[in-house]
């Protein structure tokens, strides 16, 4: 493909999504101003975006929106996911649950290196979520002696296609960047004329320029060789301005993770929680400016003067001011000429009003299931556990989405470029032979949501058994007391370290239970030493009679 060709390809995807930058641009104005590049690449830094933003409930919606999702996904204090072989045997096998131990917690070394950026980036794509229904990551290879970076790609800059499976495969990026950065990027490349002029004496090496990646699959890879003919998508990185080819080459994974929060079955773009409610957030706006206008009249009304010329006689105007004298402001008898006028504006009904759209747009960015416990502290254990519950069903949609769409492909890509650059401990010679694949084990705590109806069954059926066993005791025995406590564990998302492995908790209990056996021996010996006793005293008597006889 040339560069004509990709330029034209891009082109076309942005004919398409006209509508889309439209909508993307009414709501980045309402509620994340400072977002606002649609249909405008060239936005001045620092200029004022606010114009259309007088309601801040759905910007404040969508900081708790991204918190929320961060905390419940990725967040960054705990280790949110784990790794084990396709192959359940396999995983019994010696030293291969080490292996995917050390290889998560590499992994996890990655995304908290201090200049990784990770957690810093995906906080705005959750944003990006929340407002446009879309979010995108670029993870490129790293530069040899250098960690993984994370660069967040406003979704304004982002043209995407999928493939029949409706999956993204194909990414063209436009972007900004000075002709300086471009020769520091691309040193030893092929610069053109537009960074060359630039960087020559009296240019400006600062001026934006514009770039195009172009990121898509290859028909005709192959995976067994090591060059760039074994990468599965093929790259090119173009000048627009020059229509130049800068550089080539490829990846094995498409290095663009573009998450979207819902589709429709017709579209490729997503949609947002800010899209479903934008009428509301419109109303809530223009409400505001009818709530500041009442409060004026309220605070500040219109005066009703008498009409007799004398009241602003001479050019001399009502004065407002604290302690100002108007003189004229009464008649003979004391009586002012001067009354506000009242119109009977009700402030608290358009405060009641507002209230009402402010809940509806909080309920779209899910804010009201991010309340713990909002009915008060007196709920009882059952109580949370039945809420976190449903929770958990009602964030199912949401969570199930973005592992499929973005910490899936995030941890394909981590693991395989920790993999290329060596950092992994050596492989263990069942999972190399073996050559299974891994699946991914999310411990967040929103995958301990999913688990909360297991725990929440297990307590319903200990509360209605305790009362049968109490009637028929050997009935207890049904129970795998150990069961139920890992299952509830797991459930609650408690360490797993807090509880000893399956063999060293049997080791322990056949110690205690050897120690018990021997003190029950011991108590039942010292039990049957005085009778032994009063029988070796009634044989010796026994004896002395004989003799004596």
């Amino acid at each position: 493909m040339d560069v004509n060709e990709c330029i034209r390809r891009q082109a076309l995807i942005e004919g398409t999504r006209g509508t889309w930058d439209s909508h993307c641009r009414e709501i980045a104005e309402r509620i994340w101003p400072a977002a606002d590049i649609f249909q405008n690449h060239r936005r001045t830094e620092g200029e004022k975006r606010t114009e259309e933003m007088l309601d801040s409930t759905a910007a404040l919606a969508l900081e708790k929106f991204a918190a929320a999702l961060e905390s419940l996904l990725t967040p960054r204090t705990q280790k949110w996911h784990g790794l084990k072989s396709s192959n359940e045997d396999l995983n019994d096998a010696p030293g291969v649950e080490e292996w995917f131990e050390q290889a998560s917690a590499v992994l996890f070394s990655m995304r908290n290196a201090p200049r990784s950026g990770f957690y810093s980036q995906i906080h705005e794509g959750y944003k990006s979520l929340g407002a446009f229904g879309a979010m995108c990551t670029y993870i490129p290879e790293p530069v040899p002696g250098q960690r993984v970076r994370y660069h967040g790609v406003h979704v304004a800059n982002v043209y995407v296609a999928a493939d029949e499976a409706g999956q993204i495969d194909t990414v063209y990026r436009k972007y900004m960047m000075s002709a300086k950065a471009a020769a520091q990027k691309w040193n030893g490349k092929s610069l053109p004329p537009a960074v060359a002029k630039a960087l020559e004496k009296g240019g400006d090496p600062f001026a934006p320029l514009e770039f195009l990646h172009c990121v898509y699959p290859k028909d005709d890879y192959d995976p067994e060789r090591k060059d760039a003919a074994g990468m599965a998508y093929q790259s090119y990185d173009i000048s627009i301005q020059d229509k130049h080819l800068i550089d080539e080459g490829g990846y094995h994974e498409l290095p663009y993770l573009y998450s979207r929060y819902t589709v429709n079955a017709n579209e490729t773009t997503g949609r947002s929680p800010a899209m479903m409610v934008l009428p509301n957030i419109k109303v809530a706006n223009e409400m505001q400016k009818t709530f500041l206008r009442a409060g004026h009249l309220v605070v500040e009304p219109p005066l009703l003067t008498y009409d007799d010329g004398v009241i602003g006689y001479g050019g001399n105007r009502v004065d407002l001011r604290s302690r100002a004298i108007n003189r004229g402001g009464l008649d003979a008898q004391g009586r002012q000429l001067i009354q506000p006028m009242l119109t009977g504006g009700r402030l608290d009904l358009t405060e009641t009003m507002i209230e009402r759209e402010r809940e509806v747009i909080n309920e779209a960015f899910l804010v009201s299931l991010f309340r713990v416990l909002v009915d008060g502290p007196t709920i009882t254990a059952t109580e949370a556990l039945i809420r976190q519950n449903e929770k958990g069903l009602l964030l199912a949609p949401t969570v199930g989405r973005q592992q499929t769409e973005y910490t899936d492909p995030l941890v394909n890509r981590d693991l395989h470029v920790a993999f290329r650059a060596g950092w992994l401990p050596p492989m263990p010679e069942a999972l190399r032979e073996s050559q299974d694949d891994y699946d991914i084990v999310y411990d967040s705590p929103a995958s301990r949501f999913a688990e909360s109806e297991s725990v929440l069954g297990i307590q319903r059926t200990l509360e209605m058994a305790l009362p049968l066993i109490q009637m028929k005791p050997e009935y207890a025995e049904l129970f795998d007391v150990e069961e139920i406590i890992r299952r509830t564990r797991e459930g609650n998302g408690a360490p797993a370290a807090m509880l000893h492995d399956h063999e060293d908790f049997q080791a322990a209990l056949a110690k205690i239970q050897e120690q018990q056996a021997a003190q029950q021996q011991m108590a039942a010996m010292a039990a049957m030493a005085p009778a032994a006793k009063d029988m070796a005293a009634a044989q010796q008597m026994a004896g002395q009679g004989q003799l004596a006889n």
